[in-house]
């Protein structure tokens, strides 16, 4: 009797725990996405969108040097966005005449179609799209990238050397700390889960948090150059923004792709003859030295490379911006 008691206390205990656990469950899947900060903000007022293929795609466009022919086009990361360009953003329009950035479909203020089949071949046929959009179609332009940007660099490369129709003309391509080579790439251990597609991927993307993001995020950044607790807030604000998290699994099939299409895109690197280069934060967890820098330099002798100090990684235009773009402008003005 005394053991039927207390089985049927457990039974009501765990009825009670599950009654106050749905509300607070559902509470916490429905939380709202964080409120712009103001430079966060103001990056988005000043910027403008275009449609593509019934999908709105945030870009910015800003004018820079008068009377100069020169276009750079930026490529941002995964899982950021733009705005990972802020801080080099008016370094560059004292050099260039236009400075275009966008939103890759997924990311930022972009929209975030779900279910997708997010690729990277979709991401270079948008940048092509704003380019048609903003009249530059037949204008040389110079690729700025980084990490999953990378990617989507490669692909343009990839046509821009078929010389198909209607495609980009790169004048010069300088990448930075991104996964091209598939075999030297260290995904965290997160993306490594929601990369498969399996039963865990949409639990995690709808329990994934502002702790459980920067918790993720920060050891990718050197000791000495982590963001602040600001500046990991406008990054989740991004990523939240039109429920972001929950396209994140989606995103992050182009590891597969990368290692599905690595000749073309690692050949399109290794056989073009236009300017490359290579910015390279040495303490990159996810891209590690030595073993990327030796596989790049026996892949692309012809490229050159910058290497900022030790203590930066993977994100070297928030970490050092300065000497990020030193190290671009010293590309770019040497041809």
């Amino acid at each position: 009797m005394v053991r039927r008691d207390r089985l049927r206390r457990m039974r009501e205990w765990w009825v009670q725990v599950g009654l106050l656990a749905v509300p607070l469950l559902a509470a916490y899947l429905h939380i709202p996405p964080p409120q712009l900060s103001p430079a966060l903000h103001s990056w988005k007022t000043s910027g403008k969108f275009f449609t593509y293929k019934g999908l709105r795609i945030f870009y910015q466009d800003s004018v820079g040097v008068v009377g100069s022919p020169e276009i750079v086009v930026l490529l941002h990361g995964f899982p950021t966005s733009s705005y990972d360009w802020y801080k080099i953003w008016e370094g560059l329009t004292l050099r260039f005449h236009r400075v275009i950035a966008l939103d890759f479909l997924g990311f930022g203020f972009s929209d975030k179609p779900r279910p997708h089949q997010y690729s990277i071949f979709e991401q270079a046929s948008i940048v092509e799209a704003l380019l048609r959009h903003l009249g530059l179609q037949n204008r040389r332009v110079n690729l700025l990238s980084h990490d999953y940007g990378d990617i989507v660099a490669q692909e343009l490369l990839y046509r821009y050397k078929q010389n198909r129709s209607g495609r980009l003309t790169i004048k010069s391509l300088c990448l930075s700390n991104g996964g091209i080579f598939p075999e030297t790439h260290r995904p965290l251990l997160l993306q490594k889960l929601l990369k498969d597609g399996g039963v865990l991927s949409p639990i995690l993307t709808r329990l994934m948090n502002f702790f459980v993001f920067s918790r993720g995020l920060t050891p990718v950044f050197g000791p000495y150059t982590r963001p602040s607790e600001s500046e990991l807030w406008d990054m989740w604000a991004g990523i939240r923004n039109n429920d972001g998290n929950l396209v994140i699994d989606s995103l992050l099939q182009y590891i597969n792709q990368r290692k599905k299409f690595r000749r073309r895109w690692v050949g399109a690197l290794a056989s073009v003859t236009i300017p490359i280069h290579f910015i390279y934060g040495p303490l990159d967890p996810i891209n590690p030295y030595p073993e990327f820098l030796e596989l790049y330099r026996k892949t692309l002798p012809r490229s050159t490379v910058s290497i900022l100090d030790d203590h930066i990684s993977h994100y070297p235009q928030l970490e050092d911006p300065m000497g990020f773009l030193n190290a671009y402008m010293g590309f770019i003005n040497s041809f």
